[in-house]
């Protein structure tokens, strides 16, 4: 392992039960008139976005809602956002929702000031830098789940249509301004969103962690956000007005996020393809995946996996881990194997290409190839560990 690595973490965060009384202010202080609100249809439908806007009025700030956001967000919906957003003259973005809304609203406020198309900017290389960084626009995060930590990346996942391809957008100047994390937002999340979502929170923590790079601040920050998971997902499925482990696992997702600027792996290679041609919800596949991969990886991080399970409480061995996250799915509803999720073996070839060239591929412990690839969507599919 080379000692070297750069190391960001600069997002502000207003973190706490009712906070979301501070967004007029938030949207102020970043310098926004005219904000666009984008979420999602549902979402749009229900109290935190409602609440959201009336306390907008409340403080001076009049915003318009684009809510035409799928679960796995396409082109055509950052287009669709693109379009309102130039032709209302707004000048910067509340982006309101779980990870497909935020991921939405960031490229959004990304693309409203680029002339190049939007896949210009994919997260390959050094890509970003063909970016007009001053025609980004300002952007203020309100996630309402717990998972993707989207409110402090750097990035948004966005599927290109035809190709049926996730691919990820990225720029520096794509972290919100403000992030506003009231768990009170999240209460009304029913027990599958909150344990899916839940899981992505532990998947990003735990590939962060067992990332090969040098990095021991992610480190830090991804093995407290799993005590944090720990201790509370079971918890917020269980008991979902239960506001302390809703904002421990708020708290898990954005450390989740925060920390894998270290390494995503395995698990989300694998599982991009699935939500790109299957539109299966993210968290949810991470989560089916989850096992497998650990099982894969382990002569890469067994030693790494017992240290992380003396601190979770648990034998500190890389058996006692793995028999943890298997009861930890079993108990909030995870399935086992792809075949609860559609997934049919005659894509595995096409999946197995897409996930090698997923730019999280490479993060992974060991490395991968298709072979390998199409062993592990074999194993999901038989529950093979």
């Amino acid at each position: 392992m080379t000692l070297v690595g750069n190391w960001n973490y600069p997002t502000s965060v207003r973190f706490g039960a009712g906070r979301i009384a501070e967004l007029g202010a938030a949207v102020k202080a970043a310098g926004i008139t005219q904000p666009l609100l984008v979420t999602d249809p549902r979402l749009a439908q229900l109290p935190p976005v409602e609440r959201a806007l009336k306390v907008l009025a409340g403080q001076g700030v009049a915003a318009a809602v684009f809510a035409n956001v799928k679960p796995n967000p396409v082109a055509a919906n950052v287009e669709a956002g693109l379009k309102m957003l130039k032709e209302g003259g707004h000048d910067g973005v509340i982006a309101m929702g779980g990870g497909s809304a935020l991921d939405a609203g960031k490229v959004i406020a990304f693309m409203a000031g680029q002339t190049r198309p939007m896949w210009d900017f994919e997260d390959v290389g050094d890509w970003w830098r063909r970016a007009q960084p001053e025609g980004i626009l300002p952007i203020i995060a309100v996630p309402t789940t717990a998972g993707t930590g989207s409110e402090v990346g750097r990035a948004g996942v966005i599927t290109e249509e035809v190709s049926h391809t996730k691919k990820v957008i990225f720029h520096p100047k794509m972290m919100p301004t403000i992030a506003i994390c009231d768990p009170e937002l999240t209460v009304g999340m029913p027990a599958a969103i909150t344990a899916g979502t839940g899981m992505d929170a532990l998947a990003h923590c735990l590939e962060a962690y067992c990332g090969p790079s040098y990095h021991p601040l992610a480190d830090g920050i991804a093995v407290e956000g799993m005590r944090l998971v720990k201790e509370s997902l079971v918890r917020a499925c269980n008991e979902g007005s239960d506001l302390e482990a809703r904002a421990h696992m708020m708290s898990a997702a954005a450390m989740g996020a925060t920390a894998f600027q270290k390494a995503l792996g395995a698990i989300h290679a694998l599982s991009h393809p699935v939500g790109a041609l299957y539109d299966t919800h993210h968290g949810l596949t991470n989560a089916v995946f989850m096992p497998y991969v650990l099982a894969f990886n382990r002569p890469a991080i067994e030693d790494r996996i017992a240290r992380l399970a003396a601190y979770l409480g648990l034998t500190p061995t890389f058996r006692a881990f793995l028999a943890w996250i298997l009861e930890l799915r079993a108990e909030i509803g995870i399935p086992h194997t792809l075949a609860a999720l559609n997934v049919e073996e005659a894509q595995f070839g096409q999946m197995s290409r897409m996930a090698v060239k997923d730019p999280t591929a490479g993060g992974n412990p060991l490395p991968l190839d298709e072979a390998t690839c199409r062993q592990l969507y074999a194993n999901a599919l038989s529950g093979t560990l």
